[in-house]
């Protein structure tokens, strides 16, 4: 993937992982179009980056999707990079989930996870094809590998991603569209709710190091923690699930 002159939308890009890949992008000289649910914190992410485009934008609704979609080829006809970021994670035990009242609530990450991504490729994807270079870029977590039992949904909904991913990148293998995988540890960021990820890595460093990945010309790209687990066996990631487990259960009991 070239990492200049491109025009690139970052969903869930207001904070986080999103707005750390943003402000790389615009500092390599690309144009940048973040959207996310928080108009507020859109607002505050451009006066950081003044360059930076935004737009409110709720993926759990199809209906916005397609409006986005339609909003960007038109407003914007030269974007030719999608990064689908935006997620949710929701730490929970099964025994104490209440799935009768409350679907909704846990069916939201499902929806944000792997809905709103694999609708945002299918349509810019045929968009894309066009372009002489194109790239989907698909963040899903270490968690896709070796899953956090705390957090099963959000660890299956990235494992479905990273198996959509590599089926895409086979799709459009004989396209002018790179499809590239990262693969996040714990990065210190909001996500699951603030305090929940003061152990992870730096998210500058983060950044730093995935953008390393993509100057190589990597399409898979872990960092720190999630290297190694990207190619464990299966005895190993059973060993991984098993001791995170024991390590961080009593946080949901």
């Amino acid at each position: 993937m070239k990492l200049s002159g491109n025009t690139i939308l970052i969903t869930g890009g207001s904070a986080g992982i999103g707005l750390a890949f943003a402000e790389r992008f615009i500092k390599a000289g690309n144009h940048v179009i973040v959207c996310g649910r928080r108009e507020n914190a859109l607002q505050n992410a451009k006066e950081s980056f003044p360059s930076l485009i935004t737009r409110v934008c709720d993926l759990a609704i199809e209906s916005e999707r397609i409006a986005l979609f339609d909003w960007v080829t038109a407003n914007y006809p030269e974007v030719n990079v999608l990064v689908n970021n935006a997620g949710i994670q929701q730490r929970f035990h099964v025994l104490k989930a209440d799935a009768n009242n409350d679907w909704s609530y846990f069916n939201k990450e499902i929806i944000a996870n792997i809905e709103a991504p694999f609708h945002l490729s299918m349509l810019f994807a045929p968009f894309f094809a066009k372009k002489e270079e194109a790239a989907i870029m698909n963040v899903t977590s270490g968690l896709a590998f070796t899953p956090m039992a705390i957090a099963p949904i959000y660890s299956a909904t990235k494992a479905a991603l990273h198996s959509f991913t590599v089926s895409l990148r086979h799709q459009l293998s004989d396209t002018s569209i790179e499809v590239i995988e990262v693969a996040p540890p714990a990065v210190n960021t909001d996500l699951g709710g603030a305090g929940l990820h003061t152990q992870g890595e730096p998210l500058d460093a983060f950044a730093d190091g995935i953008f390393k990945g993509l100057e190589e010309g990597k399409i898979e790209i872990g960092y720190g923690t999630s290297v190694n687990r990207l190619r464990m066996s299966r005895d190993e990631v059973d060993e991984h699930v098993e001791n995170m487990y024991k390590a961080m259960k009593n946080t949901i009991e």
